[in-house]
């Protein structure tokens, strides 16, 4: 198989959702046939460069993706299938970006706020940002504003994502903003925020820098250079 023929491959199989051969896709006949997991190791074994597979492979698919997703024709599941889809891959691409000096675009904190523990938006986003080169540290669900702040001072983090999906936790984001200033870091990070109750108007109103409506809207402020510090 071509390099091509291989990545082409990688990129039918994320927007399918098929993370391994025994995995249904969403067309069928698929099942048995190599998915993501086992058409990236065989790129790396031909020698296909990981920053290709990555870019061409992944980030390619995941933009087709977003278009379904916008179109309607993905639901939140189909698009988590697909992001597990680049997760998986990224676990085996990783050491090897790390060879080939992917140069990391900055280390990112994320979590949903403390009192609420919904985590699929999060997830999402936390798998993208890893596939578009940032490094994620995800501090899970139910997070409280100190634990965030100290996250970013261990990690030295250019970046925090806040996720709510309730009205009563999203306030605790606001709280996040006003601890990153007492600690002296507000200039040093961009603070990016999403879930169903939050809008533009909210994160004008708690200081925010970017307000994303969904993980395709995150990727594409931060690839904009507006989330470059």
């Amino acid at each position: 198989m071509s390099e091509q023929q291989l990545i082409e491959k990688i990129t039918f199989n994320v927007i399918q959702g098929r993370v391994l051969a025994e995995d249904e896709g969403f067309d069928e006949g698929l099942e048995g046939q190599p998915a993501v997991t086992e058409l990236v190791e065989e790129a790396l074994e031909q020698g296909i460069s990981s920053k290709t597979i990555v870019l061409d492979g992944l980030t390619a698919a995941m933009e087709v993706v977003g278009e379904k997703f916008d179109q309607g024709a993905y639901l939140i599941p189909d698009m988590l299938a697909s992001a597990e889809c680049v997760g998986a891959a990224m676990d085996i691409l990783s050491p090897h970006l790390e060879k080939v000096g992917m140069e990391s675009k900055g280390k990112f904190v994320i979590a949903t706020v403390a009192g609420d523990l919904h985590d699929i938006g999060k997830n999402i986003v936390s798998i993208m940002l890893k596939g578009a080169g940032y490094e994620v540290v995800d501090l899970g669900t139910d997070v409280y504003a100190d634990s965030i702040i100290q996250a970013v001072k261990d990690h030295k983090a250019q970046f925090v994502g806040l996720s709510a999906l309730l009205t009563t936790t999203m306030r605790v984001m606001g709280e996040v903003i006003v601890k990153l200033d007492e600690a002296g870091l507000r200039d040093e990070v961009k603070v990016l925020i999403g879930g169903a109750p939050t809008s533009q108007e909210f994160a004008d109103e708690i200081g925010a820098d970017f307000y994303c409506k969904d993980a395709f809207e995150a990727i594409a402020v931060l690839s904009n250079g507006h989330g470059q510090g």
